[in-house]
């Protein structure tokens, strides 16, 4: 209960109000049946007049009027709680999500976050708009009727003593079988979603391949397996209603039976005994509400677990031990000092091993190595998207983990390997660089990015419109509006992760003379699987399966290692001595 306080207290009145509407239209349930039945038991025994006929109709009115206003009430106030409720919920998962790290977000997929920031919360929304209408509204009823029973004819009330707890007992296996079944659901909604995702993330992949047939028998795989999961819940829950009707059922025929003869013997007046059947009613239907907010409530606790999972996920990346967490890039300078890293705690092979490796301020370095080499992971050990399992990564002779996040991160500009545009103009993705760029900043990043011209051909140059992942661009402009994003920033270091494969040589050129002119005091380093991306590069790193194999210039390379005399003769038409 304290992890969810904080989510109640902001409207606490509302969590107050909703309820005390509730008690009130209870109340009036309560009177009104009794009003009858003096009604009744007067004009059974002659002596109802019309003033007393008039007064207790309008009683009945007035109780009737007021129980629809605490009942309108109750409802708005739970439906501002409840709601309110959830979006600071949906609100806070959001931003911790935000705060993981790539080593965090592995440990959920994709669509299941997806599902636990809507689907989950929308559960703990809707049990919290029902407990607040139904959690004071069914118990309140339940005493309240029951009070008014056994003020009318205890004798008659000893038969709840027998119904309610056989049929408590009865809803209370059902409930315990269908709670481990509606977790299950959960996880089978995370899949389906995951599916989805993924087929309408690669819907160009799919179509391409003409793996439409594959795709729709993976979906409904998925969907069937979540009909099953959902259906064995049901089958379990279903039963709820039956039981209720049946103790109902039998109730009222029992206090019909006893209370019949009772009439009959004169020790009970007709109008008591109509009133006790209502309150009879009453009972039942409280306990049979009661119910249907323990069913939601065992969803809705599997929804909260998987929650809490999210908010209470240890971010294994922060800033809290920063010395120097006011410090800025400033000159760009990188050291790797015996650096190894491993994406799985429990592998005993690493990803990079030992790596030593220096990188002067402002020069321009060039990493290539075959596929799985570990290039990429070396580069994401700068902005601390991971961090190293042994060794240190420093950045102007600082370790990356003495600087705040927010300004290490500022301090470096990194075009990843898969490219990544968001829904929105072109101008407004490029500002995802620099908030607060002009008209002219732009324009400048895209020309230097050798992005300006395909820009300036759509009918709405800049506020042409991007699709959700860019998919109304091309790949090379995709990666050419990336770099100009990346050049907005004005970063201290550059990492170019294979972001110019899809651009032709003589644009890649252009786009490598602007960054010698136009980040002359930035470090540039430049990922590449094409050999003149970095054939002129300051220094040139080798990697193979993890470990630094050659460092050096292009020359110096071509004359001593031989996996860069491998890399450069399969891509020119020369030929090794």
């Amino acid at each position: 209960m304290k992890s969810w306080y904080k989510y109640i207290k902001p409207y606490k009145k509302y969590f107050i109000l909703g309820p005390l509407c509730m008690i009130v239209e209870v109340i009036g349930e309560v009177i009104m049946p009794k009003l009858l039945s003096i009604i009744i038991n007067q004009g059974n025994a002659g002596e109802l007049t019309v003033a007393s006929s008039l007064m207790g109709m309008g009683l009945m009115i007035l109780t009737a009027i007021i129980m629809m206003l605490s009942g309108v009430g109750g409802a708005y106030y739970g439906a501002k709680a409840s709601v309110n409720f959830a979006a600071d919920l949906r609100r806070d998962a959001f931003e911790q999500v935000q705060k993981y790290s790539f080593a965090n977000i592995d440990k959920f997929s994709t669509g299941s976050l997806v599902t636990r920031l809507t689907n989950d919360i929308t559960q703990m929304q809707n049990f919290v708009n029902m407990m607040l209408r139904l959690a004071l509204r069914s118990p309140g009823m339940l005493i309240a009727a029951l009070i008014m029973a056994v003020s009318i004819k205890p004798d008659l009330a000893v038969i709840f003593a027998v119904t309610i707890p056989l049929m408590l007992l009865s809803i209370g296996l059902i409930i315990k079988k269908g709670f481990s079944r509606f977790a299950l659901v959960q996880k089978k909604v995370d899949s389906l979603n995951s599916t989805v995702q993924e087929n309408v993330t690669n819907v160009r992949v799919v179509k391409s391949f003409v793996r439409e047939d594959f795709e729709n028998d993976k979906f409904q795989t998925a969907n069937k397996e979540l009909k099953q999961s959902a259906y064995s819940a049901v089958s379990v829950m279903i039963f709820m209603a039956p039981v209720i009707t049946i103790f109902m059922n039998l109730t009222t025929l029992a206090v019909i039976w006893f209370g019949g003869n009772m009439v009959v013997a004169g020790n009970m007046p007709i109008g008591d005994l109509s009133a006790f059947l209502t309150y009879v009613s009453q009972i039942l239907f409280s306990l049979m509400m009661i119910t249907m907010l323990l069913m939601s409530s065992s969803r809705a606790l599997a929804s909260a677990k998987r929650i809490k999972e999210v908010l209470e996920e240890k971010v294994d990346l922060t800033d809290d031990n920063a010395t120097y967490s006011n410090k800025l890039v400033e000159k760009g300078e990188i050291e790797f000092k015996d650096v190894s890293f491993k994406y799985y705690k429990t592998s005993s092979e690493y990803v990079l091993e030992n790596i030593n490796l220096r990188i002067p301020s402002n020069s321009t370095v060039g990493i290539i190595g075959s596929t799985g080499s570990g290039k990429t992971t070396l580069i994401s050990l700068i902005s601390r998207l991971y961090d190293p399992d042994m060794g240190q990564v420093l950045v102007d002779g600082i370790d990356v983990k003495d600087y705040s996040i927010t300004n290490l991160r500022e301090g470096v500009g990194v075009v990843l390997q898969k490219n990544a545009l968001f829904s929105g103009t072109i101008g407004d993705n490029l500002r995802w660089g620099n908030e607060n760029a002009t008209e002219d900043d732009i324009k400048s990043a895209a020309s230097n990015a050798q992005a300006d011209k395909f820009i300036e051909s759509f009918n709405e140059g800049y506020d042409t419109i991007l699709e959700q992942g860019g998919t109304n661009v091309s790949g090379g402009q995709k990666q050419r509006l990336c770099i100009a994003r990346a050049l907005l920033k004005k970063p201290k270091i550059l990492i170019l992760d294979d972001s110019t494969s899809a651009v032709d040589t003589a644009t890649e050129a252009q786009i490598r003379s602007a960054f010698k002119n136009e980040l002359k005091d930035s470090t540039k380093i430049i990922i590449a699987q094409r050999i003149t991306s970095v054939m002129n590069a300051d220094m040139i790193v080798v990697l193979s399966d993890g470990k630094i194999t050659g460092i050096g210039t292009h020359d110096e390379l071509l004359k001593t290692n031989q996996e860069y005399q491998e890399i450069y003769y399969s891509q020119t038409d020369k030929k090794g001595a």
